[in-house]
């Protein structure tokens, strides 16, 4: 009986690892190569595109993301998880129901606060603004709904619909119509505004809507787990947007715009992560009810910390051949700070991954808790230190907010599951010397450390390689 509860198990974790792997090889489709063709037009955007301008851009995207939480409450993200527990259809006509109400009120009432003040201020982007903030409610709005009804090729196909039409766009409003900040919006909003609707209709969303599914008990709980992480998401961003906004006040718009190109790169591992985020908040949640959970968390913890290592460090030591391809020389004081911010990316990440366990638990209150100190510290060493040193203060922020972050959430997880771990000493050295090679920017040292990065990178991601080449290899075998 006991080996056959032993082999359940380890069937069961197989399986949602599996699982776990499709989920996330289906959303990098969706996702990856948008993100690789945006990522190439970099130089188009450098070149036509002054750091003042792309600085200005970059903070209405970045404002953004601020103020989403504020207008949805984060129900989308409320829909999703409780639609994994929705048993049958009218639970999930509930769910619906109640995160459509209260998006359409939190639209609606940014709208008239929005179009007050900055007609106030006679602001020269109100319309346009307006519309790319209600427009990324919808996009997010489909989004949710698509991953919470099982719908993930769906969610994938949307996304690569957005990238390709927002890609479009912007070549089309940059280069044919020199619209410059205003050609980049507009893309978003027409994109996002497309893309969602033509999700919410395949997905049929009036079926899930209806005034007498309405329930204020449903409503109630769904915002008591969304609330805490509203400041969890604020946070987040007070720590990219307290950087940019103190550096474009006390340092220029122009030391903005490096910043940003620099947050570039790292970001490639946020997003390559972001892929594997999504699946994990389902499978994390749906793991809780089997008994092996404590061996499925930890697997796949093994698993995602030697895989962001991997990608940090290759990013760090591919940076001196990518760097001057990519980017216009006018921005090339922002190779400089590309190490700093992709470590700091690495513990973003692993919070997020921590987050994906107290989702499951529906403790949301620590993922605010923690994040809240985290943006504190960060504004303070900004206030202190960008006066002084200017961009090095606001990487070096980020990086110390990031580790606090991770630290914390670290300790607290202990509550629920207790996660193994050795302190990796081969990879910290191997960081080191990327890391002097990558300052010294002598071009044999480089290749050398390029190719040791490449094993290292290989050999410690081995068992993840096989996995997802095996399926692979096995379909070759059978049709020879």
């Amino acid at each position: 009986m006991i080996v056959y509860k032993k082999l359940k198990n380890w069937k069961c974790k197989m399986n949602q690892k599996k699982q776990l792997l499709i989920n996330t090889i289906i959303i990098a489709i969706g996702k990856l190569s948008t993100q690789v063709i945006s990522f190439l037009l970099l130089p188009l955007y450098t070149s036509k595109l002054s750091p003042e301008e792309y600085g200005t851009y970059d903070f209405f995207v970045t404002l953004s993301v601020f103020l989403l939480p504020i207008i949805t409450l984060l129900m989308e993200e409320s829909m999703f998880r409780f639609l994994i527990d929705a048993e049958d259809e009218k639970s999930k006509k509930k769910v619906v129901t109640a995160t459509i109400a209260y998006t359409v009120f939190g639209s609606v009432l940014f709208t008239i606060i929005a179009a007050l003040i900055m007609n106030f201020m006679h602001y020269e982007y109100t319309l346009v603004f307006i519309m790319f903030m209600i427009s990324n409610v919808l996009i997010g709005l489909s989004n949710a709904l698509s991953r919470g009804t099982g719908k993930i090729k769906l969610y994938s196909l949307s996304n690569f619909i957005l990238g390709v039409s927002t890609i479009i766009l912007n070549i089309v409003f940059i280069v044919n119509f020199k619209l410059g900040v205003n050609g980049l919006l507009w893309s978003n909003v027409i994109a996002n505004s497309v893309t969602a609707i033509y999700i919410l209709a395949k997905l049929h969303l009036m079926r899930y809507v209806n005034k007498e599914d309405f329930s204020r008990k449903i409503l109630s709980k769904m915002i008591r787990y969304s609330v805490p992480l509203v400041p969890n998401n604020l946070s987040w961003v007070i720590i990219s947007l307290s950087d940019r906004l103190m550096l474009t006040q006390m340092a220029g718009t122009a030391q903005n715009g490096i910043y940003s190109i620099a947050n570039k790169f790292p970001n490639i591992v946020y997003t390559c992560y972001g892929f594997f985020s999504t699946a994990w908040k389902e499978s994390a949640a749906k793991i809780l009810k089997e008994d092996n959970k404590v061996k499925y968390y930890n697997s796949i913890y093994r698993d995602v910390k030697n895989f962001l290592k991997a990608i940090v460090i290759g990013l760090i030591a591919i940076m001196p051949f990518a760097f001057p391809l990519l980017v216009d020389s006018s921005y090339s004081d922002a190779y400089a700070y590309i190490p700093i911010l992709a470590i700091s990316i690495y513990y973003t990440n692993m919070s997020n991954f921590f987050g994906g366990i107290f989702g499951a638990y529906k403790d949301t209150k620590i993922m605010g808790s923690t994040t809240i100190v985290a943006a504190i510290m960060n504004i303070v060493i900004n206030l202190i230190f960008i006066p002084k040193f200017g961009i090095w203060a606001a990487v070096f922020s980020t990086l110390i907010s990031n580790v606090v972050i991770y630290w914390y959430r670290r300790q607290k997880l202990k509550m629920y599951i207790k996660l193994k771990g050795k302190f990796n000493y081969a990879f910290w050295l191997l960081l080191g010397l990327t890391l002097f090679t990558y300052y010294k920017n002598n071009m044999a040292m480089n290749i050398v450390m390029f190719i040791i990065v490449l094993a290292y990178c290989i050999f410690t991601n081995k068992n993840f390689i096989n996995q997802i080449l095996s399926p692979i290899t096995k379909r070759l075998k059978k049709s020879k």
